[in-house]
């Protein structure tokens, strides 16, 4: 996997701000997360698997977690150790790939 260069935090009036253009995602500490419901479990899995190449194509990765028809995403960057930019950028990637 190709080294990701440390982007640089936001404050927190930026993340305020990139929050309210974005669709029920939340800041939860160092991370903004939203939970997506899916019909079942299959769809569920179906959606992570969905959202993963545009993850791979921003070399960003969500942490995940599956509840049999829910699906939280929480994105922060890692290697800056809290939000940056990529984190708003995927959101509304995924936000586009969901809009109904």
């Amino acid at each position: 996997m190709a080294h990701v260069p440390e982007a640089p935090l936001l404050h927190d009036a930026e993340i305020a701000a990139s929050l309210a253009e974005l669709r029920g995602w939340e800041r939860r500490g160092q991370a903004i997360a939203k939970t997506f419901h899916l019909s079942d479990f299959a769809g569920a899995l179906a959606f992570v698997n969905r959202i993963a190449e545009p993850a791979e194509q921003q070399n960003h990765h969500p942490d995940v977690t599956i509840h049999w028809n829910q699906v939280t995403l929480s994105l922060w960057t890692h290697a800056s150790g809290g939000l940056t930019e990529r984190d708003f950028r995927l959101a509304r990637t995924i936000d586009e790939m969901t809009e109904d």
